[in-house]
């Protein structure tokens, strides 16, 4: 996951960088001045995901139009120097905290800075400026078309939560049916749940680099896992609670097992609910223990049970409202 990561930064790091440069050029070739400006402007409109970019040019946009307003009432009022750049800073950043503008501040401010090298805010200078802010801006959302959603990725993180779960499953089969179980601590429990929060965050990350569409499926079922995560914990806990081995415990640590061996993306549980459902008779149909911490462990059996039912639910409720079903 760190290299995953790393490369992902390094990646957005290259994209950035030659966005800043290929825009300096540009600016170079068109003859502007400060042409270096048209980079820090691409820097400052790039972010990680498409929604983000666009969003902040429509808001830079405004914000521009806004400080070339201010800063002409300031400098033809006040003069082209730095008590008018002065009294336009004032206005300008109030209005972009009222706005929600504030990162357009710095850099709108430093292309307003240039009208004090002009002296004017002629159309020439006026060009220079607008020009500089189009190819800046206009880069870091060209920049950002190329953002994709990572499909395969995601499909390895779904992958890896699911055997991750599978695996905890297949040893709560095992620890049923044997209490001095060696290494039973629950230590898996801390990689699966690093796992869901870091394929929820991708699958957000997914979510927003879409612009035409609102694909949720995959936050949708990662958060079903997450919740399948917490009742498997909930269970776990009964579990390592469990000093004797019950009557009961070889079929219900027989339908955990089989449960691990089904658990996949596409397994409605319909009939793992069915075969539940003849195992809750099942274990309802067997005399009650004698001895009383057979009979607590017995108990502890069947909330381990209805956790089992809220499991499988789970994915149930999930493969109805998706439509799956």
């Amino acid at each position: 996951m760190p290299d995953k990561k790393l490369k992902k930064n390094f990646i957005h790091a290259l994209k950035v960088t030659l966005t800043a440069i290929v825009t300096i050029l540009i600016a170079e070739g068109m003859h502007l001045q400060f042409s270096v400006s048209a980079g820090i402007v691409a820097i400052l409109s790039v972010a990680f995901t498409k929604r983000e970019t666009i969003k902040t040019a429509r808001d830079r946009f405004a914000a521009f139009t806004a400080a070339l307003v201010i800063a002409a009432l300031c400098f033809y009022m006040i003069g082209f120097d730095l008590y008018g750049f002065f009294v336009y800073l004032l206005l300008f950043i109030l209005l972009c905290q009222f706005m929600g503008w504030n990162s357009a501040m710095a850099m709108d401010s430093v292309l307003i800075s240039h009208f004090l090298t002009f002296q004017n805010m002629e159309p020439a200078s006026l060009s220079n400026e607008v020009m500089l802010f189009l190819i800046g801006v206009g880069g870091g959302i060209i920049a950002n078309l190329f953002l994709h959603k990572d499909a395969y990725y995601m499909k390895q993180m779904r992958q890896e939560t699911d055997e991750l779960m599978k695996h905890a499953l297949h040893r709560m089969s095992l620890r049923i049916m044997d209490p001095d179980l060696e290494g039973y601590d629950g230590s898996c429990f801390d990689t699966l749940n690093r796992t869901i929060d870091e394929a929820y965050a991708l699958a957000r990350l997914n979510y927003l680099n879409q612009v035409s569409k609102e694909d949720t499926k995959d936050m949708e079922y990662i958060s079903m896992r997450e919740k399948q995560a917490d009742t498997l914990y909930e269970m776990y806990k009964h579990i390592r609670q469990i000093n004797t081995v019950p009557v009961t415990a070889e079929i219900l640590s027989a339908f955990f097992e089989k449960v691990s061996e089904q658990y996949s993306m596409e397994n409605t549980v319909e009939d793992l609910l069915k075969d539940f459902e003849k195992l809750n008779a099942e274990m309802q149909e067997r005399p009650l223990p004698a001895e009383r911490h057979e009979f607590e462990d017995r108990a502890r059996l069947f909330a381990i049970m209805r956790g089992m039912e809220e499991f499988l639910k789970i994915k149930k409720e999930y493969v109805v409202s998706s439509g799956k079903a």
